[in-house]
């Protein structure tokens, strides 16, 4: 309904060009440099850890869907990221029917069970390693060294078990043992850097989740450099901390995710009996995630505020 020059109609009144589909694909194109450098490091096992578990994760969200009712939409990408995700999260020592069991549930459980996209309130690759890490603690603690392929511990483990610091050129490099995605950080600040160069994501989670980790290990007499580098924090703060669905859709509320997610990573590290924090900081913000958009949503003009 036109009124002159005033057009009058329904919602959303903010158009975009992006689809969910555009926006998948562009996470999967950011992550293809750690996907490569995953598979260059450690060979055609973690080529294959990253085939079995997108390809479960796939064929669980169909499968799923199908008994729901509801329309297949396994060509949106969806699947295909938590299954990637999922597989980037993982020691190259994985058996590859865990590596499938872990994407079963990171979409039956961490995805579908809510509804389906949109509607899940983790992250459901996250949900998917955390399941593996209580039931599979073993061989989600088994490393490989990807220089002789024997067994060797990850950065964060050599420093807090022996108190040996790993060089910053081999963590950007991501020429160490961990998971088979998340050892390179240059080539996941390369992919982060994409994603906020498309406007996939915004600044807000990462720089304050990586910022608080920098400055909080700093206070505490760590190296910042270190524990910027090492481990998952890269991969969590840029694919992860940044999921539409679980994370704050405020600026202030997504600022406040990153420094409490970044305070649980140092306090894990270096307090804990663990030594990585990124999964259990960003699952543990994601249940504060409904209360921080209520508290940070702006008010609307001429609402008052309940007394």
């Amino acid at each position: 309904m036109e009124y002159g020059n005033l057009v009058v109609s329904s919602s959303p009144h903010i158009r975009s060009k992006d689809t969910v589909s555009s926006i998948m694909y562009s996470v999967i194109i950011a992550l293809l440099p750690a996907t490569a450098a995953a598979v260059y490091f450690f060979g055609l096992k973690a080529l294959a850890l990253i085939i079995v578990s997108v390809a479960a994760a796939v064929a669980t969200e169909a499968v799923i869907l199908k008994i729901r009712k509801k329309p297949v939409t396994i060509n949106d990408g969806s699947a295909v990221i938590t299954g990637l995700l999922l597989a980037l999260t993982l020691s190259p020592a994985m058996p590859l029917w865990m590596a499938a069991v872990g994407a079963v549930v990171a979409i039956g459980i961490g995805k579908q069970v809510y509804g389906g996209l949109g509607y899940n309130p983790f992250n459901p690759a996250l949900v998917g390693r955390a399941f593996l890490v209580v039931t599979f603690p073993v061989h989600m603690t088994t490393w490989i060294n990807p220089v002789d392929g024997v067994s060797s511990a990850t950065p964060l483990n050599l420093l807090k078990m022996q108190g040996i610091k790993t060089g910053y050129m081999e963590l950007l490099i991501g020429n160490v043992g961990g998971c088979i995605g998340e050892t390179s950080a240059l080539l996941l600040i390369i992919g982060g850097l994409y994603l906020l160069y498309k406007g996939i994501i915004k600044w807000y989670i990462p720089i304050s989740y990586i910022g608080t980790v920098a400055v909080f290990t700093a206070i505490l007499g760590r190296d910042p450099i270190f524990h910027m580098l090492a481990g998952g924090l890269m991969l969590g703060a840029f694919f992860m901390a940044t999921d539409y669905v679980s994370t704050p859709t405020t600026k202030l509320g997504r600022i406040i995710f990153g420094v409490g997610a970044g305070i649980l990573v140092v306090l894990i590290r270096i307090f804990g009996g663990y030594p990585e924090g990124v999964l259990f900081s960003i699952l543990l913000m994601n249940i504060f995630t409904p209360i921080i958009d209520r508290y940070t949503r702006p008010r609307i003009y001429g609402e008052v505020k309940a007394k």
